[in-house]
């Protein structure tokens, strides 16, 4: 298994529960909004393995200020081009190696807020979160005779650091009552692990603290 993300001190931790459950993992430092950064990954991940066969997307991003009052068109920027773009850049540069497996899964880790309208999670994150399921619909509808299956996921309040970039951090209680990373782990294996035939467009799962 190949983990990239922007915090190799964390990207180290999982390739260490992976390795001691008796797994293989290669750590590849990545930030989706850089194409070189996004091929030279793919490349290394192909001299090792010799294949991609499944990917899971989970790069987010937010910020604190999200309303048509206090945002800046910077911040939006960044914001859609980690969440979206990032998302669409990734998929684009893997899509050979999917094609060639005959049997590649797409995991696109997308938010409750791409299910269902929550004025709270911001301008930017809900337009670039909502975008993905089109980009997943697409991806299906387009690519199915190549054998790829792609999943919407859409995963409600989970008890992580993401929180922290709320307006309002919420309190234990609350945090307590979340999904938490591993729910999170176990719906995405339920994804990547359905025969070849089963293809789940979309998942929604939520605590049922949910509003």
């Amino acid at each position: 298994m190949a983990l990239s993300g922007r915090r190799e001190e964390t990207l180290a931790e999982v390739a260490d529960q992976i390795t001691s459950a008796g797994g293989q993992a290669l750590i590849v430092p990545l930030d989706v909004t850089d194409a070189q950064q996004v091929a030279e990954v793919r490349d290394t991940i192909i001299e090792k393995w010799g294949r991609i066969d499944g990917m899971v997307l989970s790069a987010g991003l937010n910020n604190p200020k999200r309303s048509w009052s206090d945002q800046d068109l910077d911040s939006f920027t960044a914001i859609v081009d980690t969440n979206l773009t990032g998302v669409v850049r990734v998929i684009d540069a893997a899509l050979p190696q999917l094609r060639a497996a005959g049997h590649g899964v797409v995991v696109v880790i997308s938010s409750y807020a791409g299910w269902q309208f929550n004025p709270g999670a911001g301008v930017a994150y809900s337009a670039s979160k909502t975008a993905l399921s089109s980009v997943v619909i697409s991806l299906n509808k387009s690519e199915a005779d190549n054998g790829i299956r792609a999943c919407h996921f859409c995963p409600g309040d989970v008890a992580t650091d993401f929180l922290n970039l709320r307006p309002v951090v919420p309190g234990q209680d609350a945090q307590d009552v979340m999904l938490t990373a591993d729910d999170i782990g176990r719906a995405v294996g339920f994804v990547l692990d359905s025969p070849p035939y089963v293809r789940i467009d979309e998942l929604v799962i939520s605590p049922i603290s949910q509003h």
